[in-house]
């Protein structure tokens, strides 16, 4: 049905549907730009979220990496953080396909309107000036209709009245008003024709204004509302296919977060809280019984060779029980190669200190260089970590030498390029950045080669079997491996120690090793109050030893000192200068003459 046919009288009400129907569209302009906003900031919050919950970088970060719960929440987070990216692109493309293009659309739109309804009213403006002319004609034929019948019934009147006067046929002739009553017919009949006239150009004009120009102007109206319906269906389907078209990246991002949580290997996880918490050492073996019944002293024999074996049983790894060398107790058994409970319940007492500087140390505090306050497992990955990114940056420092070498080789065979000496100073650099890095390379692959002899392994405890008694070399490794914790599993050994064993492994004049000192003032009593031991041999210095720490003796190389106790395998030897000066030095630092009577006990 057409508009201009059927809504031909209906010009204010399709002025004001057509006006009803741009607020409309500029609503529903509205309502998509509002989603559009809504969908930013659900991505804004969606990407603080995830980057709130990244991890940090820290150095825990890099343990939970090596869980897989952990490296599956993070690949939430980051398809989280894609997910987001999606509502993002949802939002960009309401403004881009709909709000945007509706805006321009909604200026056209009303300027259209705008030029329809101005014809509209222009022509109603000629129609009804049309009226109003055809409208005077007719009144100006009615008037003229009128004089002429007062003109002819003057007239008659005049001709038929046989009372007049003689003056006032003089004055009023007969032929006079026939004159005038014709003149007024005239100017009817004109008026007549005229009307006439008019009243047929007013006819054709109407019928033209409400058959042709009416229905043109109506039926761009018309046109004009359904292409609006239409645009507007258009953008209602182009916001949901807007939506649809993130779908398939979304489900991507949501199949990503699923095979994230099925990758979560519980096992796996258990195993790896093994691995980062393993120390290396093994379980403490049984208490000894400490028979105190028999009151025993320490004779020339206790420290000869028949105890060698004895000694010897001991791990070479150092801990704290190379404290006990320094402490002699008058009543110890003979044949006693550790500390009584008692002293060990003190060194537990002791320890509190360190345990808390060990517990600064995992809050972020630094840690030695060799990373000796870790347990041997631990140490010896730290070791290897740092190892392989040392190598890593000397490879990277190579590499930068060859290239600057051959640029180099370049400018000394085309100066214009260069000058070759200029390369030399950032050549020379480098050469010292590697040698430094070497050096630092040869520092922890000592450390890491301690680390791994001093570790307990099955091919070691196996030689071990073959030369010394098994049991008791078991228990007492266990027992120093007991000492090396504190009270709450916390390991406790102290770096000098760790330095210690690097010197015994490969000693050298210039680089002598630190010692343990005493932690407990009673320990120093009994030292003091022990009986003098005798000479069981002499030795000579093989290197220069400063003796700094307590119960050490300093020596110097080439000087001759007497043995009064030989090394019990925890790597010192008990020398004496004097009958005031004695004390331990490195057994490495030293060749050992025993004499004969020491030897054959």
């Amino acid at each position: 049905m057409s508009w201009g046919s059927e809504l031909w009288d209906q010009f204010d009400n399709l002025e004001k549907h057509t006006q009803w129907g741009i607020e409309y569209l500029e609503k529903y302009t509205k309502f998509v730009k509002e989603r559009s906003e809504i969908e930013t900031n659900y991505a804004k919050q969606i990407r603080n979220l995830s980057k709130k919950y990244q991890p940090k970088k820290n150095s825990r970060e890099e343990e939970e990496s090596k869980y897989t719960f952990c490296r599956a929440f993070l690949t939430t987070l980051n398809e989280l953080n894609d997910y987001a990216g999606q509502h993002e692109v949802i939002a960009e493309n309401l403004t881009s396909q709909i709000i945007t293009e509706l805006s321009r659309y909604l200026q056209d739109l009303k300027s259209e309107r705008k030029s329809h309804f101005h014809d509209g009213r222009k022509a109603q403006q000629h129609i009804e000036s049309s009226w109003k002319q055809l409208e005077s004609c007719k009144r100006k034929f009615e008037r003229d209709c009128k004089e002429a019948d007062r003109a002819q019934q003057y007239f008659e009147k005049m001709d038929a009245d046989i009372n007049v006067t003689k003056a006032d046929v003089e004055k009023r002739s007969s032929h006079k008003a026939r004159q005038q009553a014709q003149m007024r017919h005239q100017m009817a009949a004109d008026s007549k024709g005229d009307y006439s006239s008019y009243l047929q150009k007013f006819n054709q004009e109407q019928n033209e204004h409400y058959f042709t120009v009416i229905p043109n102007i109506f039926q761009k109206l018309q046109d004009m509302e359904e292409k609006r319906i239409e645009r507007l269906g258009v953008c209602m389907k182009t916001f949901a296919d807007v939506d649809r078209q993130v779908l398939p990246i979304v489900g991507k991002c949501l199949d990503g977060m699923t095979k994230a949580a099925e990758s979560i290997e519980p096992k796996t996880d258990s195993q790896q809280v093994v691995e980062s918490y393993k120390s290396g050492f093994e379980p403490p073996g049984d208490v000894e019984f400490e028979d105190y019944g028999q009151a025993m002293k320490r004779t020339a024999s206790e420290t000869s060779l028949s105890n060698t074996r004895e000694g010897k049983e001991k791990p070479t790894t150092k801990t704290k029980g190379k404290l006990w060398p320094f402490i002699k107790n008058k009543n110890k058994s003979p044949k006693q190669h550790k500390e009584p409970l008692s002293h060990r319940l003190n060194d537990f007492m002791t320890s509190k200190p360190k345990m808390h500087c060990l517990r600064s140390l995992r809050r972020g505090g630094s840690g030695p260089e060799d990373f000796s306050h870790l347990p041997p497992e631990q140490r010896r990955k730290k070791l290897q970590g740092k190892l392989d990114e040392l190598n890593k940056d000397i490879q990277k420092e190579m590499d930068q030498r060859d290239a600057l070498t051959k640029m180099k080789d370049v400018y000394v065979k085309n100066p214009q390029m260069g000058d070759p000496n200029s390369v030399d100073p950032r050549l020379s650099e480098i050469g010292q950045n590697i040698e430094k890095l070497q050096f630092e390379v040869q520092k922890f692959e000592g450390w890491l080669a301690e680390v791994e002899e001093r570790m307990p392994s099955k091919s070691d405890t196996h030689r071990r079997s073959g030369l010394y008694e098994t049991q008791n070399s078991t228990t007492v490794g266990n027992n120093c491996a007991q000492d090396r914790e504190s009270p709450d599993g916390s390991y406790t050994e102290e770096q000098n120690s760790e330095t210690q064993v690097k010197a015994n492994i490969a000693p050298a004049p210039a680089q002598a090793p630190a010692h343990p000192t005493s932690t407990t003032p009673e320990f120093d009593d009994e030292f003091d109050d022990e009986e003098v031991l005798p000479t069981i041999g002499t030795c000579k210095a093989l290197y220069p030893f400063e003796g700094h720490n307590e119960g050490t003796i300093a020596v110097a190389e080439g000087e001759l000192l007497y043995v009064i106790e030989e090394d019990k395998g925890d790597g010192w030897t008990r020398v004496r200068r004097n009958e005031d000066e004695e004390g331990y030095v490195p057994t490495s630092y030293v060749e050992v003459f025993l004499e004969t009577n020491a030897k054959d006990s």
